[in-house]
């Protein structure tokens, strides 16, 4: 089992070599993602808007992912959104998932956000037992509609 030291190494994925690498991980938790280049394309096109993927790192490879972006609205103010956040099934009790949000706690705080956001599916109940355990709170049911016939 992949255990994380004290002060695992936690990096942001900046260059399109690491994105690509990352691809098996992120297609753990996002199996529709199936071409690589459209992968790199689409993370180049989010990171232009802000969005930043920040991994565990082990023996000088991801084991842990978390993709979020700063996001602000008229229900929370200013606020950090995890868009992703997966870990490797095989390090998964590890605590990863655990020091990642953390980490993401630490920087909304640290940039005056009001709080710190995800969804989750309705069907993912060992999620939801891990973000209770790490004191996220239900506060809403997102709806929403497909409109060109895909999922991602």
């Amino acid at each position: 089992m992949n255990t994380p030291t004290p002060h695992a190494a936690l990096r942001h994925l900046e260059s399109p070599d690491e994105w690509r690498a990352c691809l098996p991980l992120m297609q753990e938790l996002r199996p529709h993602l199936a071409d690589a280049d459209e992968f790199v394309q689409r993370l180049a096109r989010m990171h232009r808007e802000n969005y930043r993927l920040l991994a565990a790192v082990n023996d000088g490879r991801a084991v842990a992912l978390a993709g979020y972006r700063y996001q602000e609205n008229l229900i929370y103010g200013r606020f950090l959104y995890v868009d992703d956040l997966v870990v490797e099934s095989s390090a998964r009790g590890s605590r990863w998932g655990a020091q990642l949000l953390g980490a993401l706690d630490d920087l909304a705080r640290a940039t005056d956000c009001a709080r710190l956001v995800l969804d989750t599916g309705l069907g993912n109940a060992l999620a939801q037992r891990f973000y209770f355990r790490q004191g996220l709170l239900t506060s809403a049911i997102r709806f929403s509609k497909p409109l060109k016939g895909t999922t991602s």
